[in-house]
């Protein structure tokens, strides 16, 4: 079975860090190596320059027999070679192996590297007073076990290291890309839904006028088909209307300034604004205030006045006719509270889980709208900072309350994108 495209990229953006992580760790570790390296070569260097200092003061008879002089206990010890004017080596201190030829020959370059029976030295030479030349060389083992150790300690470790960071790095990875993935398939979602809605009023619209075109009709009957496209054509602007501002809160433009609103004003100019809709469909529509302070919140006006016209859109169209709707806001010390209820046949508990979800309808058959009313209604809420609350109302039908933190005084609080 394939591994999902949020798989997939997660295991790619684990791959190139455990890769990125890699290359660093072992340059570190080389770093660290010829550091230690060179540190321990210049101490060796230095080590060998003492011990010919301390040699220089002793003949070869003595240096033979003082081999204590030549190198501390917890050091490596340091051999001893005299060599005269014909180039005879002699060795000057006790078990030093025999000097290869190599090293008499190019007295000039030491200090030098150069192996004796398989192991290698670090050699340096002084001249005497009496024209010898004297040559002291000390073991790099001690160097070579301690690069050993750090290779080996390094290499050790590297695998539990990189399948750590492979580890953490993929879920990070996963994690970080599920609110993309979500947008993504959000953003399908919404391509898709809203083909489908804009194709049925363009399909009525293209076949009320080929009907038109294709038989002779009387003014009247012309009349009724252009009312018909009328309808549709008001219907895809609305749509085309509310998906246009949800694309561009989508897309994250600066938000517009808080400022301070009183809902209950604003509640009132929209119940005016939804008069004629309101007479039309038998409905009495009443807006009231409890509580005795102000009931201002930090929002933008243009967002508040667009919530509650959406809810008394929904409210208006669900409810009874005749019948009631109540737009109730309710102000205490901390919290203002926005409550539309109506008298329909409210919302089943099933639905509410899926209640803003973009061209969702509870009525597939019955609504007039596209399903993105309630849709913009949440994203205005969550960007100012407000909370839902869906139930049942006193009337019968549904209740809607939008409840936000009730503005005093203070500096207004920015307004914030709207979760994905």
């Amino acid at each position: 079975m394939k591994a999902s495209a949020p798989i997939r990229r997660a295991l790619r953006v684990a791959l190139a860090a455990t890769i990125a992580v890699a290359i660093c760790y072992f340059a570190i570790v080389a770093v660290i190596v010829l550091f230690v390296s060179k540190n321990l070569l210049h101490e060796t260097s230095a080590h060998v320059d003492a011990q010919l200092s301390n040699a220089q003061r002793f003949t070869g008879s003595e240096l033979s027999s003082r081999d204590s002089v030549l190198h501390d206990v917890d050091d490596p010890p340091v051999y001893l070679w005299q060599v005269n004017a014909a180039n005879a080596v002699t060795a000057a201190s006790a078990d030093a192996p025999q000097l290869p030829a190599g090293i008499v020959t190019h007295l000039s370059a030491l200090p030098r590297t150069a192996s004796i029976d398989g192991r290698k030295f670090l050699f340096s030479s002084m001249k005497r007073q009496d024209g010898s030349q004297l040559i002291a060389a000390e073991s790099l083992l001690q160097q070579s076990h301690v690069r050993s150790v750090l290779l080996t300690s390094a290499l050790a470790v590297s695998p539990f290291l990189l399948a750590g960071v492979f580890v953490c790095a993929f879920i990070i990875g996963r994690a970080a890309s599920k609110p993309l993935e979500r947008a993504r398939l959000r953003q399908l979602e919404f391509t898709a839904d809203a083909s489908h809605e804009l194709r049925t009023p363009l399909t009525v619209v293209e076949a009320e006028v080929g009907l038109a075109l294709a038989t002779n009709r009387t003014a009247g009957g012309y009349r009724d088909a252009l009312v018909r496209v009328s309808g549709e054509t008001q219907r895809l602007r609305r749509i085309v209307e509310d998906m246009m501002w949800l694309a561009r809160f989508d897309s994250h433009p600066p938000a517009p300034q808080a400022a301070i609103v009183d809902v209950t004003t604003v509640a009132r100019q929209c119940a005016d604004r939804f008069a004629p809709v309101v007479q039309s469909r038998n409905l009495d529509l009443t807006v009231s205030l409890t509580g005795l302070d102000l009931a201002h919140v930090a929002a933008a006006p243009e967002w508040v006045d667009r919530l509650i016209g959406v809810l008394l859109d929904n409210a208006t169209r669900y409810a009874n006719s005749p019948g009631r709707i109540v737009v109730t806001v309710a102000c205490t010390a901390s919290h203002v509270a926005l409550t539309v209820a109506d008298d329909g046949p409210g919302i089943p508990l099933a639905e509410r889980a899926r209640l803003f979800d973009r061209f969702h309808r509870i009525d597939e058959t019955g609504s007039e709208g596209a399903g993105l009313g309630l849709a913009i209604a949440d994203a205005i809420v969550c960007s100012t900072h407000g909370r839902w609350t869906v139930g049942d109302s006193e009337l019968g039908g549904a209740r809607m309350t939008v409840t936000w933190p009730r503005y005093r005084s203070g500096a207004l609080p920015r307004l914030v994108s709207p979760r994905l």
